[in-house]
């Protein structure tokens, strides 16, 4: 059959490049047999780049992904961004033989506003355009945020309705959230994808311990939020569907992340992952 590359989102592991650095990092995930990276979150300095490439030629972890703001998530706000270090981020993707690169989230202060959603879209599109001549396809990360609606359109869908050039990395779990079915809504950007964030979706218990009833504030904030990130085939979501989906619409790696692990250690919940992905028939996509 044919088949994709499931992976790690490595934004997942920031806490472990902190403590044991890249490389070791990097041998963590060689040894839960995954052989495939998405690279976000870690800073991308001159020691963390000659790492990350010496893992990957050890272990044959392919980096499938880089990340980078394509503007500050805020006014001022630090990091790299694609319009103010474009020859920098292109180096290391050319370093780290990597195609694909992906922009995290839309600047918050541009989201509720269409006319600033527009001004992003085309600048966006524009810098596709450019990577492009170097071989490298510019992706938009999605969240629940995207499916805000202007004049009865998604945000998201503006998005792809106005560019050709970018390419749209969907996370099921966000799309879960969002109201959407994550198995018809990939469909919906065939052509359009080439990186699905698996993350499953599952429903948490309430913690009522320190509760007071008459607070009934607090009360509804705890009883509104127990959604969870959880470990794929851990949650609701049908992962073999969704994986399908993904394959016939152009998804080549399907990475594996989770945004709060509650506690677990991180390799822990990876483990589990790849646990549960090769007993649903994925051991030979990694």
């Amino acid at each position: 059959m044919n088949k994709g590359k499931i992976g790690v989102q490595m934004m997942m592991l920031k806490g472990k490049v902190e403590e044991i650095g890249v490389y070791e990092t990097m041998k963590g995930i060689y040894d839960l047999g995954y052989r495939a990276v998405e690279v976000s979150q870690i800073p991308m300095t001159a020691e963390n780049v000659v790492e990350l490439k010496r893992a990957s030629d050890d272990f044959g972890i392919k980096i499938a992904a880089m990340s980078a703001g394509l503007e500050p998530m805020l006014p001022g706000a630090p990091g790299e961004t694609l319009s103010n270090d474009f020859d920098k981020i292109v180096s290391d993707c050319k370093a780290l033989n990597c195609n694909f690169l992906r922009i995290g989230m839309m600047p918050l202060h541009l989201m509720g506003d269409k006319e600033k959603i527009m001004g992003f879209i085309d600048r966006a599109e524009t810098m596709a355009e450019r990577l492009a001549e170097y071989g490298i396809e510019l992706y938009y990360h999605t969240h629940h945020l995207e499916f805000q609606k202007f004049d009865g359109v998604y945000l998201l869908d503006l998005i792809k309705n106005n560019t050709t050039k970018l390419g749209f990395e969907l996370d099921v779990h966000w799309i879960q959230r969002a109201g959407e079915n994550p198995v018809e809504f990939v469909k919906q950007y065939a052509g359009r994808i080439s990186l699905l964030h698996l993350k499953d979706y599952r429903i948490g218990q309430m913690d009522l311990s320190e509760v007071d009833f008459n607070d009934m504030a607090k009360f509804m904030h705890i009883f509104t939020n127990t959604i969870e990130f959880a470990e794929v085939g851990e949650g609701n979501l049908n992962i073999p569907a969704i994986m399908e989906a993904g394959l016939e619409s152009g998804a080549q790696y399907f990475l594996v992340e989770q945004d709060d692990v509650y506690g677990r250690d991180p390799f822990d919940c990876l483990k589990t992952s790849a646990e549960n992905l090769r007993k649903l028939g994925y051991s030979e996509w990694f």
